[in-house]
Parts: structure tokens; sequence; C-alpha cells
């Protein structure tokens, strides 16, 4: 019986409304990431971030879309330094270099398609 609770616990999105700023929540000096859609075509991510915590410069052969829902982060892309905040969103073009630093506790949608 708790496997299902928690089976459905992992599912509020199928078919009904969730606060997606709900379904991750911080923890000191971690980042934390919850998966709402894993498909061949692409996936939604939910990430957390703790103040001061971030992603080292990496390429993906994907765009990707962040889109801020809490805080605020600095996305550097190709060198370029932005400083994004809730509401906002970005597009990580494929295959150029991009790192993300929490400077504030910060919450992200991130989406990428694959193509």
């Amino acid at each position: 019986m708790e496997q299902n609770k928690e089976q459905a616990g992992r599912r509020p999105l199928e078919a009904q409304a969730a606060i997606l700023n709900e379904l991750v929540g911080y923890q000191e000096g971690s980042i934390v990431s919850r998966t709402i859609i894993d498909k061949k075509s692409g996936t939604v991510t939910l990430f957390a971030f703790a103040e001061g915590q971030g992603l080292s410069e990496h390429t993906a052969p994907y765009d990707a879309l962040v889109h801020v829902l809490d805080g605020e982060v600095e996305i550097t892309i190709s060198g370029r330094p932005l400083h994004v905040k809730p509401g906002e969103a970005v597009i990580m073009p494929a295959n150029q270099p991009h790192a993300l630093r929490a400077l504030t506790n910060f919450k992200m949608v991130l989406t990428m398609i694959r193509s």
C-alpha cells in the first residue's frame, strides 16, 4: 500500500492541475531535481538549487528552455552572463557551452526537446 501512495504522489500532473513550485523543495547546499516527463522526444524536469549551487560549464546536443519559477540565477551562455528572475525564460542553444549559478535559492523548469 505504501508503494501505491508513493507512486500516486509522484504523478500529480496526470490529468489534474498542480503548482510546479510545490513539487520540488530546497535542500541546504544541494540541487534537487524531479523529472515530470521523460520521453524519447524530450524531458521536463523541475530543479531546486540552494543559493550558491550551480552546474559547471557543459554543452548539450539539444536546445533547452529554462523557465525560472522562484529566486534568481545567473546563466552563462558562450561566456555571456544573463541574470534571470521569476517568470523569465532563456533558451540555451544546442552545442553552446553554458553554466548556471544560483544567486539565491531558485527553482526552474528545464524543458529539453530532442530532434
